[in-house]
C-alpha cells in the first residue's frame, strides 16, 4: 500500500547525550580526509555551466531528483544542484520529458562528505541550501551517522545562505537545530511543516500517511550580519 509509512522507531526520546560533545569536537578539529578523485571531477563538472553570478541552490541528497526540478522551477533565477551519491537514484525516470525540464539546474552524482568540503574550501557561498528527508538512523548508536554529528557538518553553516532541514522524525530536527546553533551561537527555529506541494517522493508519503512533518529553516547571511 502507498500511504502506510511508518515514523522511525527508536529507543532514543530527546537529543542524544553526545551530540553537544560530538559536534564541539568536530568544530574544534579540521576534518582533513583526501577528497575522492571521482568527487573532484564531478564537483568541478557540476559548476563547469555556472555563470559565477546566479545565486547557488544546493539540494544535497537529492535522490531521485524530483525536488531538484521542483526547486529549479521554483527559482528559475538560481543555478540549482542536486547532488547525490547514488548513480541508480540520480538515473530514474523524471516527471517531465526532456523538453520540459528547467535548464537552470545539474544533477551531480557525488558524496557530500567531499562535495560540501569542497564548496567550503572554493570560497563558494550558497543563496538555499536544502537537506530533504536525510536518513535519520534512528538507532542510538548511529548518531554519528547523522549528518548534523558528522565530522563534515562544521562546513555546512560555513556556506551560508538559506539552510533548510525537513525531516518526519522530530528528534533528527530537533538535534539538527541544536548542532546549527552550537556552530553559530544563535538558537536555530524548528516546527512543523505543511506541505500542500511536496518536494520530494518522500514527503509525499509522509504527509499522506498522515505523519507530522518537520523543518529547520535558518537564515545563515542574517546571522553574520548581526554578529558583524
Amino acid at each position: 500500500m502507498y500511504a502506510n509509512s511508518r515514523i522511525p522507531e527508536s529507543a532514543q526520546s530527546g537529543l542524544h547525550e553526545a551530540l553537544e560533545s560530538r559536534v564541539n569536537k568536530h568544530a574544534a578539529t579540521d576534518f582533513r580526509k583526501p577528497y575522492a578523485p571521482y568527487n573532484v571531477a564531478a564537483f568541478e563538472a557540476s559548476l563547469a555551466g555556472w555563470d559565477r553570478r546566479a545565486p547557488l541552490l544546493l539540494d544535497a541528497g537529492c535522490g531521485v531528483g524530483h525536488s531538484t526540478i521542483a526547486l529549479a522551477r521554483a527559482f528559475p533565477d538560481h543555478y540549482v544542484i542536486g547532488v547525490d551519491q547514488s548513480e541508480d537514484r540520480l538515473s530514474r525516470k523524471k516527471p517531465y520529458p526532456d523538453a520540459l525540464m528547467p535548464t537552470n539546474l545539474v544533477f551531480c552524482r557525488a558524496d557530500l562528505v567531499d562535495y560540501w568540503r569542497l564548496l567550503a574550501d572554493a570560497g563558494i557561498r550558497l543563496d538555499r541550501h536544502y537537506i530533504l528527508y536525510p536518513n535519520p538512523w534512528p538507532k542510538i548508536g548511529h548518531l554519528t551517522r547523522r549528518w548534523h554529528a558528522h565530522p563534515v557538518f562544521p562546513c555546512v553553516p560555513r556556506l551560508g545562505g538559506r539552510l533548510e532541514c525537513r525531516s518526519n522524525w522530530p528528534i533528527y530536527i530537533a538535534e539538527f537545530a541544536r548542532a546549527v546553533e552550537l556552530l553559530t551561537g544563535v538558537p536555530a527555529p524548528w516546527q512543523p511543516l505543511e506541505a500542500p506541494s511536496p518536494l520530494t517522493p518522500f514527503e509525499r508519503k509522509y504527509r499522506d500517511s498522515g505523519q507530522t512533518l518537520y523543518q529547520c529553516v535558518v537564515e545563515l547571511d542574517q546571522l553574520e550580519e548581526q554578529s558583524s
